[in-house]
């Protein structure tokens, strides 16, 4: 039941926590870590070889990249660069779509019959790309935050349509669109393809345990938030998208608010050249009690 396309992680100073390949590992799932050249060692020196590959930038992705501001050069240009290499690397290897993900995710639950139970396997990964398949008009897809979904949360979907997927992306790869943005590429992406008429689909029966935004060092936590904090990710967003986005302040530090309601009329498109199965299939899941996997 392994995922049918390939797995990427942007990492970047984080080969000693690296908690993504971890978790990939542990469920024994093959994967490609994207790395500058100066780190390729470190990575290779922690990561399984019999599933990881470490793949090296390639520098031009980030020379020619967006960056949606006029800064150029003057700071790092955060993990957009190494995400379209990654979406390149999967076309040049004959991949319809391709994962992205961050380096941060410390595992992943299933959400069923109101609790979140952790789920070591690529079932859940596979569970996600069939259900977009069915679809001749999903763009992204991916796992929601296991922090937003919460047991006194009452009736919710498994999935939620036409929202911002980010952090653990599942991407179309035909579609006319790249990373771009310093910060925020995450959700600007996600404008870019709803205001172009596609829909996401945001996993809720499927969740991603993410560590909150500057817990651990590396990434984004080192190249911009420890030192200037969340404000300008959150401005470049309403500079970029600012008909449905706007700057709040709550949690003790600034946010960005995206408005989604405008996308309601984005409508799944089933394809008409596959038979969905009826029935349910929990692709060989079982919810197993604390005391039966003990035994």
């Amino acid at each position: 039941m392994r995922p049918n396309f390939p797995i990427y992680i942007v990492s970047k100073g984080r080969w000693d926590s690296r908690l993504t390949s971890k978790a990939l590992e542990k469920m024994g799932v093959p994967y490609y870590i994207v790395v500058e050249e100066q780190e390729a060692s470190n990575y290779r020196a922690v990561v399984n070889p019999e599933l990881a590959t470490v793949l090296v930038l390639d520098t031009a992705y980030q020379r020619d990249y967006e960056t949606c501001d006029d800064l150029g050069a003057t700071k790092g240009k955060g993990p957009g660069p190494a995400r379209n290499f990654a979406w390149d690397h999967a076309i040049a290897n004959g991949h319809d779509w391709h994962w992205v993900m961050d380096d941060n995710i410390l595992n992943f639950h299933r959400f069923q019959e109101n609790m979140k139970t952790p789920a070591n396997t690529p079932a859940l990964v596979r569970a996600m790309e069939d259900f977009v398949l069915r679809y001749q008009n999903v763009a992204m897809a991916g796992p929601h935050y296991f922090k937003f979904i919460t047991r006194k949360s009452g009736n919710i979907a498994p999935f939620t349509v036409n929202t911002r997927i980010y952090s653990c992306n599942l991407i179309r790869n035909d579609v006319p669109f790249r990373w771009r943005g310093r910060y925020n590429e995450d959700t600007i992406l996600s404008l870019d393809m709803l205001k172009a008429g596609w829909c996401t689909v945001q996993f809720n029966a499927f969740l991603q345990d993410k560590t909150t935004t500057q817990r651990i060092k590396g990434g984004n936590t080192d190249e911009f938030y420890a030192k200037e904090g969340t404000l300008n990710k959150s401005k470049m967003l309403v500079r970029v998208h600012p008909d449905v986005s706007k700057l709040v302040w709550k949690f003790n530090r600034w946010h960005h608010h995206v408005d989604y309601r405008p996308f309601k009329y984005n409508k799944l498109i089933k394809r008409t050249d596959i038979e969905i199965p009826t029935g349910v299939n929990n692709y060989g899941m079982e919810l197993v009690t604390l005391h039966e996997a003990v035994q």
